[in-house]
């Protein structure tokens, strides 16, 4: 209670998200908008950071028109990406193992990041194929043996 006897009430912020009315995926810039905070926390994190920040390290003012014309792509069916992205990560693979705990805390933090800023289909469809991505991904870096020797 505050001292004018009003009730104070505190929020964690998967609370807090949950009283804000977001708005679906729409555009481009919503699309920057999630990527941009996930690779701030990305950046930071104690399990993943190091492939951002010491494998290859990342110059976001370069990749963050590229991962955005993917996720382009893919959300809002524009046909702007041209890249092989499985072949982008088997290059870091060779450099550093990118194991299946590596890419569930990408989907964790890629997930959770976009439920802090949108929600509706497009969102939902965004954190499925995340998911789909890092499923392919550990399959064929971890358990693709044919290509994999």
């Amino acid at each position: 209670m505050t001292q004018h006897g009003q009730q104070k009430t505190f929020m964690n912020s998967e609370q807090e998200i949950l009283t804000k009315k977001l708005k679906d995926i729409e555009s481009r810039s919503d699309i920057e908008t999630v990527l941009t905070s996930f690779y701030k926390k990305a950046f930071d994190d104690k399990l993943i950071g190091r492939f951002f920040t010491e494998v290859v390290p990342l110059d976001l003012v370069t990749h963050l028109p590229v991962i955005t014309d993917f996720w382009e792509s893919i959300i809002l069916n524009k046909q702007v990406y041209r890249k092989n992205v499985m072949q982008i990560h088997q290059h870091i693979h060779q450099i550093s193992a990118i194991e299946k705990e590596h890419l569930d805390r990408w989907v964790q933090i890629f997930t959770t990041t976009i439920d802090e800023h949108f929600a509706g289909n497009k969102a939902t469809l965004m954190k499925q194929r995340a998911q789909s991505i890092a499923t392919l991904m550990n399959i064929k870096l971890n358990h693709d043996l044919i290509n994999n020797k």
